[in-house]
Formats: structure tokens, C-alpha cells, sequence
């Protein structure tokens, strides 16, 4: 895979969903809808949005991940999610999470207006320099760094800014595909 590059893998920044860090989580969701059918029907389709400043930069994603997250304001008082995840705690104490920070205790009731008052920039993620990739790295160098950084998907970068996302559902199929083409 050394003479594969990112770009020839890579989801173009056109087919995703963009929105303005301005937007609602109404407009993400409605942007989430916008690009399926577009991408290459072999391939999956995006779960997550780029985010553009008023200058049309990415300067963000939106993931499924972010959007949940935000219909629950609680768990900006637990700390980092990341972290918690990673630290082997027992289901029941996870469970008692919670009730202990009375998390979804009305997680739908008011959707409607959440959707319409809750703004991209507050949840928005912004990418560290370690979860982008130039788009003409190699494919073994993205795979090792979607590894190393348990990423789900890397911004890719070249001229001037983001000009797609390498996801790893990508990668993984192209892995499958070479695996079953195998002649043992």
C-alpha cells in the first residue's frame, strides 16, 4: 500500500455536508441527510459533517458522537469522556453515572428546541495537527495513524486547508477487498 496515496482514498470536502460554525444542530442534522447518495456507492456514506468559518475554512467536524453528546448537557460536568472510556470502569459504574449526574433523565422531551438553540461552535470538535494527514502520504502511514490515534477518520489537508476526510471504514474495506483477493 507504500504506492497508494490518501487522496486517491480520501472522501472529498464536496461530499460532505458543510456548515457554518453559526449553524443549529437542526442545520447539522438536515446536512447529515444532504450528502448520502452522493458518495461513491461503493463506499460508506459520511456520519459526520465538516464545519467552515465565515472565511468558507474547515475549520471543524461534527460527528453522530458530538450531536448526542449535545442533547445532553450533562456530560460537560463529568470531565474528559475520552478518558472514562479508556479506563476499564465496570458497567455498573458506568450505569450509576447516570443517575449520579442525572444524565438523560428528559433526553428527547425537548428536541425541537434544542435542535434549534443548541450552535456548532459550541460543540463542534477541532481537529489536533495528529488527526490530520496530507493527502499525499501513503495509505500505510494514514493506516498506522488511525491506529496509533484510535481515529475513526483524519482530515486530509493540501493547499490551503482540508480537502477531505480518510475514514477508516474506507481503508478497512480496501484491506478486505486485498485480503479476499488472496490466493492461498
Amino acid at each position: 500500500m507504500k504506492s497508494m496515496k490518501v487522496k486517491d482514498w480520501m472522501v472529498a470536502v464536496d461530499a460532505y455536508g458543510i456548515v457554518s460554525e453559526d449553524a443549529s444542530l437542526y442545520e447539522v442534522i438536515m446536512a447529515l441527510e444532504g450528502p448520502q447518495g452522493q458518495v461513491d456507492k461503493m463506499r460508506f456514506e459520511p456520519r459526520s459533517v465538516l464545519v467552515s468559518d465565515s472565511d468558507n475554512h474547515i475549520v471543524g467536524e461534527l460527528t453522530q458522537w458530538d450531536v448526542l453528546r449535545s442533547l445532553e448537557p450533562g456530560y460537560s460536568r463529568i470531565g474528559d469522556l475520552g478518558a472514562i472510556s479508556r479506563s476499564g470502569l465496570s458497567p455498573d459504574f458506568t450505569k450509576a453515572m447516570l443517575d449520579n449526574y442525572d444524565l438523560w433523565k428528559k433526553p428527547l422531551a425537548d428536541i425541537c428546541r434544542k435542535a434549534f438553540d443548541i450552535k456548532v461552535k459550541d460543540i463542534m470538535y477541532t481537529p489536533t495537527v495528529k488527526e490530520t494527514i496530507e493527502e499525499n502520504a501513503t495509505l500505510d502511514e494514514a493506516v498506522h495513524q488511525l491506529i496509533i490515534g484510535n481515529r475513526e477518520a483524519l482530515l486530509v489537508t493540501g493547499g490551503d486547508g482540508i480537502v477531505g476526510v480518510l475514514r477508516l471504514c474506507d481503508v478497512f474495506s480496501e484491506v478486505c477487498t486485498r485480503t479476499k483477493a488472496c490466493a492461498i
